[in-house]
């Protein structure tokens, strides 16, 4: 029961983005020969300073597939619209709210770590289709642009993306036992999450063990290393949150 309970409160937002990722990622795929035709237009020099310097970067990772698909999918869409998705199955109350309907489910033959685990579950499992599907759907459509993806690479960066998204549906589960609406844990999990941002960015010691970098998969993609280290220190961090979550919805009074 809480299993489907589970799934039937985040259906939407999992089906929904599932489908704009899927879209996005095809849409990255065929966009390949037209941005072929445009890297001659682009000015070898690139004029001066950082901009041109980020210019001349830019043209020279998409020249080849493989960097093409990193900086424009698994450099950004994964950190932008993957960081909202995981955020947004991780908010919201554990429970039916108002007319007793919290009491009724608490009353189930059930603990709560099991009400718990199975939101925890259930969410996890979605994000992990979210962070996984998308990427795999780019090898499978390559050929359609005359071009080739190992489907290894792209499962490595799913599951850097997924590690990464998973703290911040731990953050917002965790919230989401504090607050008994969807927009608090959502907002302050997003707040939370441009914070750690502009703190990567500010702090280039912390790129081995930032959860965007390890979300962009920027070590795997530039030296074929795995990045253990974020991944060790994102699942530290995401089980941390869910332990607190187990306890913060044990010690709730309903």
């Amino acid at each position: 029961m809480f299993w489907h309970k589970s799934w039937f409160d985040t259906r939407w937002r999992f089906l929904i983005g599932l489908a704009v990722l899927t879209c996005a990622a095809i849409a990255v795929v065929l966009a390949y020969p037209r941005v072929k035709e445009l890297l001659p237009l682009v000015p070898q020099g690139g004029g001066g300073g950082l901009i041109g310097q980020q210019i001349r970067e830019a043209a020279e990772l998409v020249r080849d597939y493989r960097g093409y698909v990193w900086s424009q999918w698994f450099s950004n869409s994964p950190t932008e619209v993957g960081t909202l998705l995981a955020v947004l199955l991780g908010s919201g109350s554990l429970v039916s709210q108002g007319s007793g309907a919290a009491l009724f489910t608490l009353s189930l033959p059930a603990t709560r770590n099991q009400v718990l685990g199975a939101r925890a579950a259930t969410g996890l499992g979605e994000w992990l289709v979210l962070a996984l599907v998308p990427s795999i759907i780019i090898p499978l459509v390559s050929p359609a642009v005359g071009a080739s993806y190992d489907a290894g690479d792209a499962f490595i960066h799913g599951v850097c993306q997924f590690a990464a998204g998973a703290v911040f549906f731990s953050l917002a589960l965790l919230l989401s036992t504090v607050f008994t609406d969807l927009w608090r844990p959502m907002l302050l999990t997003l707040a939370a999450a441009v914070g750690v941002a502009i703190v990567e960015q500010l702090f280039d010691g912390l790129s081995g063990y930032g959860v965007f970098a390890l979300m962009s998969g920027e070590l795997y993609f530039r030296t074929g290393q795995l990045p253990w280290g974020a991944l060790v220190v994102s699942a530290s961090a995401s089980a941390a949150m869910l332990y607190g979550a187990s306890k913060s919805f044990a010690r709730r009074d309903f």
